[in-house]
């Protein structure tokens, strides 16, 4: 059993620590296989969420949600995208408890196939003129089943490519993670693109808003192809308490059944208030500036600035784009100079610029809007999601890795960013004014920079230590 401390070579460069315990081997295929299957399944799930936020800004308040107030509507559509957090922690807890004891690649098959079939069955929903209260309350009950397998994806695929991936390339290889997230928002704003250019508005209210949630069987579909092929996590395998694919239960140590090193292993620490803490703040700021930047503020642009509906799917498209630079670019310098640091710089500089963005947005001013959503999007969001899904793995042991990722993110993002498109819309139509926009953003990334300031360098640690980082 390892019990080896963080390791890192110097204050600005992580390097690669000694081999402790042997591992599986896994080929370039292994690896790409992994990556493929991460990639796609938290594509579809932000897939899954970017669709339903962009149709809770542009029609879902009028197709579900009788209102002769258009703030009121749409105050209960982000309501009811609040709902499906209510689920992920659940979710998280089960799956994440789940994974830990019989390995990574079944429940991920699991997750995506849960996912997928609620975001498919959202596109065949009758609306409230057809049938009244039940709509919202059947889209209720999707929400809650799609947060239910979405809780345990992208922690798992962060974990999983966390203990694929080559200790000094961690960074690369789990911010393809985050490029799912992008891929994923990318899509669904390009599918609400092309039909908000394709069908006139009565149409798009009629038929044409499903056709994005059946389109997205066809990501499952191929995600669960890839899943299929994938070999178990090697970390996984590698576990001292690790017997014939499972992990030795609690009651066999207890009751003194479990081999030696499986019953040392199991004792080991579990968890610390520490990283519990550190974890929880680096993906609240993460989090509260997802839910502000990429769904309320859609719908602050087209309800509370009257701009084009078309100039708020095209805005996250081009950011989306971006994004695809930030994204590895992030990694490779978390590799290079370290989580901590990068933490601190992504998180402060997002902290100065909410305010100059927002100008540059409430200006109606075309090139200004996509500039400062551009810039918003990419450092309060992007930036701190390629890091956070190598950097929430490393933080914690191998024993319990997968449950404490997952429900942290979880825990944080239902706090975050379930709650606050909900506030967010409240404050505005009482104020009036874009300042608490600005506020909440700054907040959230006061958040991530504080815990940054306060957590231990993480990068290159060895991954099967049992043990929390901090």
């Amino acid at each position: 059993m390892n019990t080896s401390p963080t390791h890192v070579a110097s204050m600005d460069r992580p390097q690669e620590p000694a081999p402790v315990a042997t591992q599986p081997t896994r080929s370039v295929a292994d690896l790409v296989r992994a990556a493929v299957s991460g990639w796609l399944g938290t594509a579809l799930e932000f897939m899954d969420f970017q669709l339903y936020s962009l149709a809770a800004a542009l029609v879902f308040s009028q197709l579900f949600f009788a209102s002769d107030d258009p703030g009121m509507a749409v105050i209960g559509a982000m309501a009811t995208y609040g709902v499906g957090y209510v689920a992920r922690p659940v979710g998280a807890w089960y799956f994440g408890r789940m994974g830990d004891r019989i390995g990574r690649k079944k429940v991920l098959f699991y997750t995506i196939v849960l996912m997928g079939l609620a975001t498919t069955f959202i596109g065949v929903l009758p609306t409230y003129e057809t049938v009244g209260l039940l709509a919202p309350a059947l889209l209720v009950l999707l929400r809650l089943l799609q947060g239910f397998g979405a809780g345990a994806e992208i922690s798992g695929a962060g974990v999983m490519l966390a203990e694929y991936a080559p200790t000094r390339r961690r960074g690369l290889v789990a911010s393809l993670v985050a490029l799912g997230t992008n891929c994923g928002t990318l899509f669904a704003s390009g599918i609400w693109a092309i039909l908000l250019f394709a069908v006139t508005e009565q149409q798009l209210l009629d038929w044409a808003w499903r056709i994005p949630f059946v389109a997205s069987a066809l990501v499952m579909v191929f995600a669960v192809w890839v899943r299929f092929n994938l070999k178990e996590s090697p970390v996984f395998e590698a576990r001292d308490d690790v017997v014939d694919g499972e992990a030795v239960a609690t009651a066999e140590v207890r009751a003194g059944e479990a081999p030696a090193e499986a019953a040392q292993f199991r004792r080991a620490r579990s968890l610390t208030v520490k990283s519990v803490a550190v974890a929880f703040l680096l993906r609240f700021g993460q989090a509260g500036n997802s839910g502000m930047i990429q769904t309320y503020l859609i719908s602050f642009m087209t309800v509370f600035l009257l701009l084009d509906k078309k100039l708020s799917t095209e805005v996250v498209i081009i950011s989306s784009l971006v994004a695809f630079v930030t994204v590895p670019g992030i990694g490779l310098l978390g590799d290079r100079f370290g989580r901590k640091t990068m933490y601190t710089v992504m998180s402060a500089i997002g902290v100065l610029v909410a305010i100059p963005c927002l100008l540059l947005i409430v200006s109606g001013v075309t090139w200004q809007v996509v500039l400062g959503y551009v810039v918003l999007h990419n450092i309060g969001v992007m930036s701190l999601a390629s890091m956070e899904n190598l950097a929430l793995p490393e933080i914690f042991g191998a024993r319990n890795r997968y449950q404490a990722t997952g429900v942290v993110r979880e825990v944080a993002a239902i706090v975050a960013t379930g709650a606050t498109p909900v506030i967010a819309a409240a404050i505005v139509a009482a104020t009036g004014s874009w300042i608490p926009v600005a506020v909440i953003i700054m907040f959230f990334s006061g958040c991530a920079l504080f815990a940054a300031l306060w957590m231990k360098e993480v990068a290159g640690r060895d991954l099967t230590d049992p043990n929390p980082a901090m």
